[in-house]
């Protein structure tokens, strides 16, 4: 019998498979943080909710024994949490999460998308929860944080609820088997065909964007049967901690081991990371961080099916263009936004020194930077929106970054400075500093600069710039590139020689679009075709390998097999 929630949610899934197939506009969750979508105190309601969890423990029902506890995370608008989870080792957590396996797989796609759709809806519900908690542990201004952090993070997740359901219903699963062996002799094989989970996955999630990076991963592990470990970044738990406080509630609901889900929190001093992903046990992972602890995981978690995304140089490479007031204001945007913090952010930007084309008229490459300042000035000029856009930083490090960046080397066109918040006098924001540098100075700019740190490269021309993109896609890794130009065919040869490094390509961004958005259902994040990472969120790939399909046969009386056949035709011209 098709389990309740499954029908229930059953329109949800149909939409959200048609929109993966469509690859237009969709979205289950509205982005829109308004009381007539999610209730007239819902605002309130979760800044309440937030408030209520600071400065004591987190608590999680039914969880296995835990030998302490462990919590230090501080907001980056200038406050300590001061909240505690609870320790578990990793042994611990990985005999807790087995316990429940075998009727977790036995319950069935239906079921387990069911239960998969009804906790994406009630965390949906808890969207404001969600977004004052990926503000404060993140940095993200609130409206990111609400969007990034809930509705978008919701739709990472459906999405991978949504290719999980198509890949366990790719084939059939079960038939009659008929071979003829001989004038009157057939062999007749009942097939059955079994999704047979790979056990226990672990999600290994980063500090800026911990939901959002981390659905697709939960949930198609879930979709297709397996346990999950998610193991936070220290420096931001608590959205990961509500978000598996709400899948063992569903879970335990529907009576499930709430234990398929467990939060493993770690000390930075005290790292588990890689006992984690060697247990011999955990047979699924998944990475959002550091290209240095990606590789050193995909070298040595030799027993897990491992999904990376790590780091990358991101390029954008400028030819020609009709409106440059329109263009620097699109760009302006695009390195402001969370200052920087975003594995989608360009960082390399990249201007023929004797200049480009501006709607017909030469315009050299020191006034095209000039412009490129203005609008980075002018946009970040008026306090609020500065605030809200820039967000703080994450990590103390990335503020020694930008002072290491300009000691360095490279001409200084816009510094970086401390932005005030009449709310949070001491949240750790800076704007961006502009950094020109001449395309030989390669030690400079090909490297992972993470933070507010542009470069203008000064190349030769735009076919060295596009060569300098694609050479460090291939070499360094990148998630995004854009191009800028009124011409057809640089067009044509920075999209062939991108797309062929393993990067997506946007041409001529302007208004309300930008080179660093990933839309769930349409954009593929990360391609796995360069060293950026390994996996693309979201695609069949992505899902289909959490699972095998392992049949069993049984001889059957040729009566039974033409009479199972029979039916088999009847539904398939039904």
């Amino acid at each position: 019998m098709t389990h309740p929630l499954f029908e229930t949610h059953r329109k949800t899934l149909d939409a959200a498979v048609q929109a993966a197939h469509d690859r237009g506009f969709y979205s289950a969750y509205p982005e829109v943080p308004s009381g007539k979508i999610y209730g007239e105190t819902a605002k309130d309601d979760g800044i309440a909710a937030f408030k209520a969890r600071l400065n004591q423990p987190f608590e999680f029902k039914q969880s296995p024994p835990s030998s302490g506890t462990v919590g230090s995370e501080q907001s980056p608008y200038g406050f300590d949490l001061g909240i505690s989870y609870p320790k578990l080792d990793v042994e611990t957590a990985v005999n807790a999460a087995k316990a429940g396996l075998e009727k977790w797989m036995d319950a069935g796609p239906e079921a387990r998308v069911g239960i998969c759709l009804e906790i994406l809806k009630r965390l949906n519900e808890r969207s404001f929860e969600l977004g004052n908690a990926v503000m404060h542990t993140t940095g993200q201004g609130f409206m990111m944080a609400f969007q990034a952090g809930g509705p978008h993070a919701q739709d990472r997740g459906l999405e991978g609820v949504a290719y999980a359901w198509q890949e366990m219903n790719r084939h059939t699963r079960d038939c009659t088997w008929t071979k003829q062996v001989s004038k009157t002799d057939f062999v007749n094989l009942k097939k059955t065909f079994h999704i047979v989970p790979r056990g226990i996955g672990a999600v290994i999630a980063c500090s800026t964007f911990p939901t959002w990076n981390s659905y697709g991963a939960i949930f198609a592990n879930l979709a297709t049967g397996n346990a999950t470990i998610v193991k936070p970044h220290p420096g931001a738990v608590l959205p990961l901690a509500i978000t598996v406080d709400v899948i063992r509630e569903v879970l335990a609901e529907n009576g499930f081991d709430p234990n398929l889900a467990l939060l493993l929190a770690d000390a930075a001093d005290e790292p588990i990371t890689k006992e984690l992903c060697t247990n011999f046990d955990v047979k699924i992972i998944d990475y959002t961080g550091s290209s240095e602890f990606g590789e050193w995981i995909e070298q040595n978690a030799r027993q897990a099916v491992v999904f990376t995304e790590k780091a990358g140089v991101n390029s954008l490479i400028i030819d020609s263009v009709e409106d440059l007031k329109a263009v620097t204001g699109n760009l302006a945007f695009t390195i402001s936004l969370y200052s920087g913090q975003m594995c989608t952010t360009s960082q390399n930007i990249y201007i023929p020194k004797d200049g480009i084309e501006v709607n017909g008229e030469r315009m050299s490459f020191d006034d095209v930077a000039a412009a490129f300042v203005k609008a980075v000035d002018w946009f970040l000029g008026e306090p609020k929106r500065a605030v809200e856009v820039l967000g703080a930083i994450q990590n103390p490090a990335t503020v020694e970054r930008i002072e290491q960046a300009k000691k360095d080397g490279g001409e200084v066109l816009r510094d970086s400075g401390r932005v005030e918040n009449e709310m949070f006098k001491d949240a750790r924001q800076h704007s961006p500093v502009i950094l020109k540098v001449d395309a030989a100075k390669k030690d400079l700019y090909m490297r992972e600069m993470f933070g507010p740190i542009i470069y203008l490269v000064a190349t030769d021309s735009t076919e060295q710039s596009i060569e300098l993109a694609r050479s460090s896609a291939i070499c360094l890794g990148a998630i995004t590139c854009g191009v800028y130009s009124t011409d057809d065919a640089v067009l044509d040869r920075t999209v062939r020689a991108m797309t062929t490094a393993g990067v997506p390509v946007s041409c001529n961004l302007t208004g309300h679009i930008f080179v660093n958005q990933s839309a769930a259902f349409s954009d593929f994040h990360v391609t796995g075709l360069n060293p950026a990472g390994n996996a693309s969120l979201t695609d069949g790939a992505f899902v289909a390998n959490r699972f095998a399909c392992i049949q069993s046969r049984i001889p059957v009386p040729m009566e039974s097999a033409a009479a199972d056949q029979s039916k088999e035709v009847a539904g398939a011209k039904a």
